[in-house]
């Protein structure tokens, strides 16, 4: 299990269900006209308005689950040379597994964000914590990446940190009523960004692993 993280199966999971995070809301967006993948988070695909609300909510119970596992596994595989870092990294992809995955799953936003329900309200928290959670991740990668003399995994890890911080931040700002004449609207386009530069240490890490021998 300790190894399980340079495992050719675990890195070809983890790859295909970083590119489904994205290809499979572009793809299911195709069968919901009134949603616009630019002005509207993800998680609406999953509202109870949504014709394809029952494959994305499964969806994103798989992620869910799967993240869980990627939690422990990273946790494992750093635990003997940093033990404080492996605690952090566990605690930062499980609390998005939880939030943007598994609670997220279970309860939905409406396709108006002016209809706030009990289910919104624990879909918007949980959704922002492990969102939130989930930022450290890069710097956390990169901190381990150049105590292991990996330059250049470091590099990427913490350039992904600063512009997953900097997208999160025009996100947040994208749901502000003062915000929707300016490009901050598009608060859609904002989380994918956001959500591209979180998976990007995934992606080399498994890029190098499947194809690259590294």
């Amino acid at each position: 299990m300790e190894n399980i993280i340079t495992s050719k199966l675990f890195d070809l999971i983890l790859f295909l269900t970083v590119i489904g995070e994205f290809f499979l809301p572009w793809i299911l967006s195709r069968y919901y006209e009134e949603y616009n993948s630019k002005k509207m988070a993800m998680s609406v695909l999953g509202s109870p308005q949504s014709p394809v609300r029952v494959i994305y909510n499964a969806w994103l119970m798989w992620l869910g689950l799967f993240f869980m596992f990627v939690a422990i596994a990273y946790f494992l595989t750093v635990r003997i040379d940093f033990p404080i870092l492996s605690v952090l990294l566990l605690l930062s992809i499980s609390t998005f597994a939880v939030g943007a995955g598994l609670v997220s799953a279970i309860f939905h936003v409406n396709e108006s964000r002016n209809i706030i329900t009990m289910a919104s309200k624990i879909h918007g928290a949980g959704a922002a914590i492990g969102f939130m959670s989930l930022l450290f991740f890069p710097l956390l990668n990169g901190i381990v990446s150049f105590k292991h003399k990996d330059i250049i995994e470091g590099i990427i890890s913490i350039s992904s940190f600063v512009l997953s911080l900097i997208f999160f931040a025009c996100f947040v700002m994208g749901d502000k009523e003062q915000f929707q004449n300016t490009i901050l609207k598009y608060e859609g386009l904002w989380e994918r960004l956001t959500l591209f530069c979180l998976y990007i240490p995934f992606v080399y890490k498994t890029m190098g692993n499947l194809f690259l021998e590294r």
